[in-house]
């Protein structure tokens, strides 16, 4: 529907009966309705791969790590002089980025909703490219050692990572159909999973292209590991690069524009170019009429999720995703433990640069199995039943913002986030208190079980704890509360890998593993409480989920003389 269309259909009462003027709650709702109600289209297709790219580039660098962590051991002969890396140095290389992201969601979430999702937009990705590149060139020194220069190159890259997670969570959502929303932020996140692949990937074609070398060099075998290790690092900037351009011209969403900007006519401008076009077009009106809207401040803030309404849904987000990430990262611990299982451990015989090739090998084409396994298929499932059976459901009951039930028959749906949490907390039991008998008598209920796990979090509150908290906030601090939320994750993330890095080996070698198991099987069950805090979001628009009165959302003020109004 066209501008003049928007306008025609208000109704007389609508104008303003001073000036004229269309009424700006009714023209705001008019804007939002287009967005709210457009078919499936290009322009969906195009936010969902822009912010896509991110994130797939995000899990590539993140878990690139993971498998070149062995090589660079071999090339410097670190640690215990056997080629391999200490178990200090080992974390700090493996931490750096948690920490860095951490700081990155909260720091960029709170940018984007002073500054605007669009001025943000891809600064992030440049930060992320110059630090993989600063990675794949590190040198190291008699002053500096290389592990410290990776460390601070990996922080950095945290950083940007750290501010893909609420700025693409939250500029699909803006953008998106109501009922497509949870498909379209599922699309955008499920590309971890492929960067998770792609990075294995990459390793074993490097591995391959040096194999010869590798093989038949005894004595400098380890350097031509410095090329492998450098290449994969270094090739993660390559979809960050190609994505940077659609990033830094990709819209500011026209509810930033409307509710935190307050320029109404601009954003429904935008709304008619964007859906035919996939782009924007300036309007040249010139200067705007000010408007009284709710604004972002910190006494706002406080004011806001200082009710218990606004606050739970905060806290459950954030307590949410912190659960379920002391988990999802603690859950690598045992990752070797499965490789071991299914026949991909480092061989146990043949000459030393042998045994290093075809460990490194193992290593990557387990990890792919373990992927294509579980995690990935986990994302598939989640595609495409969140807009059918909701995000967060309980016995198919709703409950409203203000606690009270929805209008929904009993047993209409079943919940994604409270069945991974509740189905999880089965799993992580069986795994950690039958560790010992699975292990030896029934190592393949025990690699079940595993890969079990890993389907459940991507199916349930993996998926839906990146979704939930880019909805139900109102627009000036879903960025902000994003951030927060996200942020709270990665503090979980940080927690369990210094936790599994601390005790797994107290009383001997992998002693621990079942206990910190039952660890993680405790936190997914608060997950289920904290669950219980949240509204079901299938179905319903972002201003609904807001909480807020759209109807006497802005307040026109009088125009200086001479201005025109929006």
């Amino acid at each position: 529907m066209s501008i003049e269309g928007k306008e025609a259909a208000i109704s007389e009462p609508s104008l303003n009966q001073q000036g004229g003027a269309v009424d700006l709650n009714a023209r705001r709702r008019a804007a939002l309705a287009e967005i709210d109600n457009a078919k499936f289209g290009w322009f969906h297709v195009k936010a969902c791969a822009v912010a896509g790219v991110g994130f797939f580039t995000d899990a590539y660098d993140i878990f690139a790590i993971n498998l070149c962590a062995a090589m660079i051991g071999y090339v410097y002969n670190m640690g215990n002089h056997k080629g391999a890396l200490t178990a200090n140095q080992d974390l700090g290389l493996k931490i750096a980025t948690p920490v860095g992201t951490l700081v990155g969601q909260l720091f960029f979430g709170w940018l984007a909703d002073i500054v605007g999702r669009k001025k943000m937009y891809g600064f992030e990705l440049i930060i992320i490219i110059i630090a993989t590149l600063g990675q794949a060139v590190a040198g190291h020194g008699p002053a500096v050692s290389i592990i410290g220069v990776l460390v601070m190159w990996r922080f950095i890259m945290g950083v940007g990572i750290g501010g893909d997670y609420p700025l693409s969570s939250v500029i699909t959502s803006e953008f998106a159909a109501t009922r497509i929303r949870g498909r379209m932020m599922v699309a955008t996140f499920w590309s971890q999973g492929w960067g998770q692949l792609a990075a294995a990937i990459v390793t074993i074609v490097c591995l391959a292209a040096f194999k010869k070398q590798i093989l038949n060099d005894p004595v400098n075998y380890a350097h031509h590991l410095d090329f492998v290790w450098r290449l994969v690092i270094g090739l993660g900037a390559v979809p960050g690069a190609v994505a940077l351009y659609f990033r830094l011209t990709l819209p500011e969403t026209p509810r930033f524009t409307m509710d935190v900007e307050r320029n109404i006519k601009q954003a429904a401008s935008d709304v008619d170019a964007f859906l035919q076009t996939g782009g924007y077009v300036q309007d040249s009106t010139p200067a705007v009429t000010k408007v009284a809207a709710p604004k972002a401040t910190l006494r706002d803030f406080r004011q806001h999720f200082g009710q218990w309404k606004n606050g739970k849904v905060l806290f459950g987000t954030a307590w949410s995703w912190f659960a379920l990430d002391v988990a999802f990262y603690g859950l690598g611990l045992n990752s070797s433990i499965i490789l071991t299982a299914i026949g991909y451990s480092a061989p146990s015989s043949g000459t030393p640069q042998h045994i290093r090739y075809y460990s490194l090998y193992n290593n990557a084409v387990g990890n792919i199995i373990i992927t294509v396994a579980g995690l990935i298929p986990g994302f598939w499932a989640a595609f495409f039943l969140i807009d059918r059976i909701g995000r967060k459901v309980f016995l198919g009951i709703n409950t409203s913002l203000d606690g009270t039930l929805a209008d929904r028959p009993p047993f209409s749906a079943q919940p994604l986030q409270l069945i991974g949490f509740a189905l999880l907390t089965v799993t992580l039991c069986c795994m950690g208190f039958g560790y010992h008998k699975l292990k030896d008598n029934a190592v393949g209920a025990f690699v079940f079980l595993y890969c079990i796990t890993n389907f459940l979090q991507n199916f349930g509150p993996n998926t839906t704890t990146f979704i939930i908290p880019g909805e139900v906030f109102p627009t000036r601090y879903r960025s902000t509360a994003h951030g927060i939320s996200a942020g709270s994750g990665k503090f979980g993330a940080i927690i369990a890998q210094i936790m599994a890095f601390k005790l797994k080996d107290r009383g001997g070698k992998n002693a621990f593993v079942p206990h910190i198991l039952e660890i993680f099987a405790l936190f997914m069950l608060t997950g289920i409480f904290s669950t219980l805090l949240l509204p079901e979001t299938k179905g319903k628009t972002l201003e609904e989920l807001s909480g807020e009165d759209n109807d006497h959302f802005i307040e026109d003020t009088p125009a200086p003389h001479g201005a025109a109004r929006v």
